[in-house]
């Protein structure tokens, strides 16, 4: 089962730095003028780090003048090291679009890598293929993890486990990022506590959400120190993890929109799948057409045409690989004229992608249930890329972890 550990984390000291100003959102989500607006909060913000460029002015490339930052950080203090290893309790709290407020509770610490490629560690969707060189350099020169993954655990109870572990107590750490939300940070140190939590996350595999991408680039780091060192163990035999209880209280899934372009000038999308689907006519407005996808059981089409809701037939049903809508678009695609597909999270931002000539089309997706993935993961299986959106992001800069060896 997974091995779940309490590690002596490197964060931020508050004398140094404002949390909110040096804390960022993962490297994949983060465009260039985005990271430049980052990079201008403060000196010491983890953009500096997770997304470096080069110090021509002595001589290092992007990665050595990230493991020089990180160093020199420590060493004036903005950055200090926890005296014990520690769990850390993170929540992030956020209002929902219908008003509600929700909140995610989930604990950093180090994940055992599953070099083996058994069951302890597994992924959920099929990744598409992304260059691992950046990150692998990256881990080779600062030897820390920067930003953690973030996997899913069906251990019933983890949840409140560590609500038990802080308590009351008001979360010494807190930021909120620009969309609003609140991320919260408390160390954890009781060994009664934090036993209770690695036991908990050790009774069942864990299932990635995010980060596949690192965690493949953690097991190559780690088979390329072992064969360094004469097969030895260390540090680079785990890596830093956000788990969360695989439930609906405390996971928030967002469906991961299609774009499609490259089709001939005038391509009738409606007409082309109405062997596969029902075809009714859909609200011209995105919210209004995304409740009726929920409420008739349909996927949406904003064309230049128009919107419609697209009801699979049970041609389409039994051509899909699974029950999800994912699946049920890569079937349906599979019968047109060569195109492109891109990807597009936010149902608003995928309809404008159309209204400014960026798509032809966006098919907009229901999104996948906690039954669905905690169903898909248990069964071995994968679901197609891009699925899942996980909502809200864990910031990087909460913690660092790094790497003896």
């Amino acid at each position: 089962m997974p091995r779940f550990e309490a590690f002596p984390g490197l964060r931020y000291d508050d004398d140094a730095a404002r949390l909110a100003d040096v804390v960022a959102p993962p490297y994949d989500v983060v465009d260039e003028q985005d990271r430049e607006k980052l990079a201008a909060r403060s000196p010491y913000n983890a953009i500096h780090i997770e997304l470096p460029t080069d110090d021509t002015a002595h001589g290092q490339d992007r990665y050595a003048h990230a493991a020089a930052l990180l160093e020199t950080w420590e060493r004036e203090g903005a950055l200090r090291r926890d005296d014990v290893p520690s769990l850390y309790v993170y929540r992030m709290r956020f209002t929902a679009e219908d008003g509600r407020e929700l909140s995610s509770t989930g604990v950093i610490g180090a994940l055992g890598l599953d070099a083996a490629g058994g069951s302890e560690v597994l992924p959920h969707e099929r990744t598409m293929p992304k260059p691992k060189g950046d990150r692998l350099d990256l881990l080779r020169a600062c030897r820390a993890n920067l930003s953690p993954i973030w996997a899913l655990s069906l251990a019933d109870g983890l949840a409140q486990a560590c609500i038990r572990a802080i308590g009351d107590v008001a979360a010494p750490m807190s930021a909120t990022d620009d969309e609003g939300i609140v991320h919260e940070l408390w160390p954890v140190v009781d060994p009664e506590a934090i036993a209770e939590i690695t036991g908990l996350v050790a009774t069942t595999p864990v299932v990635i959400a995010d980060g596949h991408h690192r965690y493949e680039t953690a097991t190559f780091y780690r088979a390329e120190r072992r064969a360094a060192n004469g097969d030895q163990p260390g540090d680079y035999d785990l890596v830093m993890a956000l788990i969360v209880e695989l439930s609906e209280e405390e996971l928030f899934v967002r469906p991961i929109h299609r774009l499609v372009s490259g089709m001939p000038e005038g391509f009738d999308f409606a007409g082309a799948l109405a062997g596969l689907v029902e075809v009714q006519p859909g609200p011209a407005e995105t919210p209004a057409l995304v409740a009726a996808m929920s409420e008739v059981g349909a996927l949406g089409l904003v064309s230049t045409k128009g919107n419609y809701l697209l009801v699979p037939r049970p041609e389409l049903d039994e051509a899909a690989e699974a029950d999800l809508d994912s699946s049920r678009l890569d079937a349906a695609l599979a019968g047109l004229p060569a195109h492109e597909v891109t990807y597009q999270h936010g149902a608003n931002l995928a309809a404008r992608a159309v209204e400014r000539g960026r798509a032809q089309a966006a098919f907009l997706l229901r999104p996948a249930t906690v039954q669905q993935i905690a169903e898909t993961a248990s069964s071995g299986r994968r679901m197609p890329p891009k699925t899942t959106f996980f909502h809200p992001k864990p910031r990087t800069g909460m913690v660092f972890r790094t790497i003896a060896g």
